[in-house]
């Protein structure tokens, strides 16, 4: 049990700070925008404080976990990081809930991570390095990911943000191409292997293990329409300006 629960204080402090970092995006840092634009823009500004320094904590604790396996026992450290992660997507699934309850793939996305940061950490305190190698690869692009969006906002009233958001675009989609097109398949299917086999049902339930496949698996799914989409949408847009040449 002391497994269990160890370092559980740290989760309401990171709850309060993003929440804080929300309301200061919202109320300061993007007080002149739209009020079309502000509850998006104070979600990335959320992002952008989570996902880079998640990644480097999540590979942090990674490299200093003793022993590495998908049914490893997860160090105070690891857990420190899912409490960190746990933290954000709870403020972020809020923002969702209650301004924009009609999106509901993002709630779905959220809810879906949620459960397997929470099972991981407070249910079998086994998995993290899985977990947090998945962390790694989704929010690596994280930070380009956001620089677009915001750029996205305003590019149709900005020519600066439609200059960044020009330019950022094929870096961003490639990187996203790499991390989520190639790399995450290949390692979700070495994870989903060990989990499908049985070999960690003695210390992670089946169910459990079962439970991380499908909502891995769809995210993976859904992240490759996604930026197949983003792509189908770029190269619309350059055959189109060459046709106006």
């Amino acid at each position: 049990m002391e497994v269990l629960i160890s370092g559980y204080r740290l989760l309401p402090h990171v709850f309060a700070t993003f929440s804080v970092i929300y309301l200061i995006g919202y109320f300061v840092v993007f007080r002149n925008w739209s009020p079309k634009y502000r509850l998006d823009a104070s979600s990335c500004f959320i992002s952008l404080f989570h996902g880079t320094p998640a990644v480097f904590l999540a590979v942090a604790a990674i490299l200093n976990q003793p022993v590495r396996g998908f049914a490893s026992p997860n160090t105070d450290f690891q857990n420190l990081v899912l409490d960190f992660s746990i933290g954000y997507f709870t403020v972020d699934l809020l923002h969702y809930l209650i301004f924009i309850p009609g999106d509901y793939l993002f709630i779905a996305h959220h809810l879906a991570t949620l459960f397997v940061f929470v099972t991981c950490r407070y249910l079998v305190a086994h998995g993290a390095f899985s977990i947090l190698v998945l962390l790694v690869l989704a929010e690596v692009t994280s930070a380009c990911q956001n620089v677009w969006t915001l750029a996205r906002l305003r590019k149709a009233e900005l020519s600066v943000a439609a200059k960044i958001h020009k330019n950022l675009a094929p870096p961003f989609y490639v990187l996203y191409t790499i991390m989520r097109g190639f790399i995450g398949p290949v390692f979700f299917y070495k994870m989903s292997t060990f989990y499908l086999s049985g070999k960690a049902s003695n210390v992670i339930p089946i169910w459990v293990s079962v439970s991380w496949v499908i909502v891995v698996g769809g995210a993976i799914l859904v992240s490759i329409m996604w930026i197949s989409n983003l792509w189908l949408e770029l190269f619309r847009e350059e055959n189109g300006e060459k046709k106006d040449r």
